[in-house]
């Protein structure tokens, strides 16, 4: 397999998990956090499929140009594993969805760090969802849509 035939299985395979999860969210109430912006992409595809929902973003950085676009009260900068814990009061088991978007290098060591970090700000129920597996007590597997392959992507429910 090609390495754009990979790319275009992995982003074919994020979208139909972000579609999932915002099925399973429906009405509940609460904003989406998405921790990691990367190229915008799952950033966007939630805005489509979230339109009416708050999206708050955690990431170290986003570029300037890129940031002009954004709601600037729904980004926050820094690393994530020290301004995730800056947010539990503020989100205080509130959100209704979270999505783990990290860069290629090393995303298993920074998903381990920062899932842990999300669970005070979960709403019982919530929907995460994230390339690389983690294992947060009081998380269950959530089934994946069928055209993905197992391990490619994972989905949870918070308890």
């Amino acid at each position: 397999m090609s390495a754009l035939d990979e790319l275009i299985r992995r982003l074919m395979a994020q979208r139909s998990c972000l579609d999932r999860a915002a099925e399973w969210i429906g009405k509940t109430p609460g904003p989406a956090i998405l921790v990691g912006f990367g190229d915008g992409g799952a950033y966007h595809h939630l805005c489509a499929v979230l339109p009416r929902r708050e999206i708050m973003i955690f990431d170290r950085s986003v570029d300037a140009e890129v940031m002009l676009e954004l709601p600037s009260e729904r980004v926050v900068l820094g690393d994530p594993v020290t301004t995730l814990p800056l947010a539990w009061d503020r989100l205080k088991r509130s959100a209704a969805l979270a999505v783990l978007n990290f860069p290629v290098t090393n995303p298993a060591r920074l998903a381990g760090e920062v899932a842990p970090l999300l669970a005070p700000l979960l709403a019982p129920g919530a929907v995460i969802v994230s390339e690389k597996a983690v294992g947060v007590p009081g998380w269950t597997d959530l089934p994946l849509p069928s055209t993905i392959g197992p391990g490619r992507f994972h989905m949870y429910q918070a308890g």
